[in-house]
């Protein structure tokens, strides 16, 4: 167990999950259903099975050996934070990328960190290492605790710059950055979706007993919770794949997979609705305010570029994970604290894209030094964190 290494993936995790969507900047004249379906056949799908079945011994009899319960929760905890997606494209309209992001990925933070060690007071049987009482009654364990405390209370200040940004912003410049700002309906949507997104935490949680297996096969302890993502995103591919067939369907859309000539105009961004996690957004909406290249005006479609793009960027979402899991096994009996890692370190890496896209731009001193602070902040969170899991191990050896 290694928590400073830990660490360091995680930040790995939340770079990937900060940057996937630059590659789509290469798809031409591809509606997004049809381009995100492709890029999460490779995210959900082929990366998963491919990376498990390299790295892990024995993929086929570790996954036929666990217990339909454990499946099922792992799988449908995974579709359900896909459903998150459908309402956190509403957040972000309504509150804009830096505060709707904050929001969003505080409930997210908080009900992923925190829920699963709480209801292993109620539910001993849950594969959850201790309760919230076990890990705040040592020392390492109050370390640790902290460091989340820490992380929430950035994650809040982060939020707090974004909505004093919309306040001091001149009404003008703030209907140009987010034309429908409406804080009372961003916060319930913002809500219901961080609390939805969070059920990724969940099936990663439900599926530890098939790392466990995995270890049990002889797996390197770096690679045994790859397994557990093949299950894991299965849901999210179930819920990915109905929405964006159902958005081929409604926009007559499904010919772009085969087709290296356009029939009719793609559909807006804006008139899309797309489906987008606290996990996926901050990629996406990141790069949604970068320069664009202009759009030949003929009828043709780069079908092999579009599908090579959507690869790596599909490919790269997955890297994220990837990367958490490597850094949940360094994390011991602290693992719970992998999901605040991760929350952190992707509104560390989606306010740098906020500043390099000048999102920030017309903010006042003090919302500068608001966010700078909260991302200070959340850097700290990580290396209490790191301490705290540090100490348990030595406690342990």
């Amino acid at each position: 167990m290694n928590p400073f290494l830990g660490v360091f993936f995680h930040w790995l995790g939340g770079l990937a999950s900060g940057s996937f969507y630059v590659p789509y900047k290469g798809v031409r004249k591809w509606a997004w259903e049809v381009y995100w379906l492709v890029g999460g056949v490779f995210s959900w799908i082929v990366m998963p099975w491919l990376l498990a079945g390299l790295m892990t011994r024995d993929l086929g009899g570790v996954l036929r050996q666990q217990t339909a319960g454990t499946l099922w929760w792992t799988y449908f905890f995974g579709a359900l934070w896909g459903f998150g997606g459908l309402t956190f494209g509403l957040t972000m309209r309504y509150l804009g990328m830096s505060l709707g992001m904050g929001v969003a990925l505080g409930y997210c933070a908080a009900f992923g960190t925190l829920l699963p060690p709480i209801f292993k007071s109620f539910v001993p049987d849950i594969p959850v290492a201790e309760t919230l009482g076990q890990i705040a009654a040592t020392t390492p364990g109050k370390i640790t605790l902290l460091g989340v405390l820490v992380c929430l209370v950035g994650i809040a200040v982060a939020a707090y710059a974004g909505l004093t940004k919309e306040r001091e912003m001149p009404e003008a410049e703030k209907k140009k950055a987010i034309a429908e700002f409406n804080f009372g309906k961003g916060i319930l949507v913002a809500t219901f979706s961080g609390i939805m997104s969070a059920c990724f935490s969940f099936a990663l949680t439900a599926g530890n007993p098939i790392g466990t297996a995995t270890a049990a096969a002889g797996t390197s302890e770096l690679w045994t919770g790859l397994p557990k993502l093949v299950v894991v995103l299965a849901g999210g591919f179930t819920t990915n794949f109905i929405w964006c067939v159902a958005l081929n369907l409604r926009n007559r859309t499904g010919y772009q997979y085969f087709s290296r000539t356009l029939n009719a105009p793609v559909p807006r961004r804006e008139d899309e609705t797309i489906i987008e996690t606290a996990v996926d957004a901050p990629g996406e909406e990141a790069v949604e305010q970068a320069p664009k290249l202009p759009v030949t005006g003929d009828d043709r479609v780069p079908v092999a570029r579009n599908y090579f793009f959507s690869a790596l960027a599909g490919t790269t979402w997955y890297m994220q994970f990837f990367f958490y899991t490597m850094g949940e096994t360094q994390m011991g009996k602290f693992g719970f604290a992998s999901w605040t890692l991760h929350m952190a370190s992707i509104i560390i890496f989606s306010t740098m894209w906020g500043w390099i896209f000048r999102e920030w731009k017309g903010a006042s001193r003090k919302a500068h030094g608001l966010i700078a602070g909260g991302i200070a902040l959340l850097i700290l969170s990580t290396i209490i964190i790191g301490l705290g899991t540090y100490l348990k191990g030595q406690a342990t050896g």
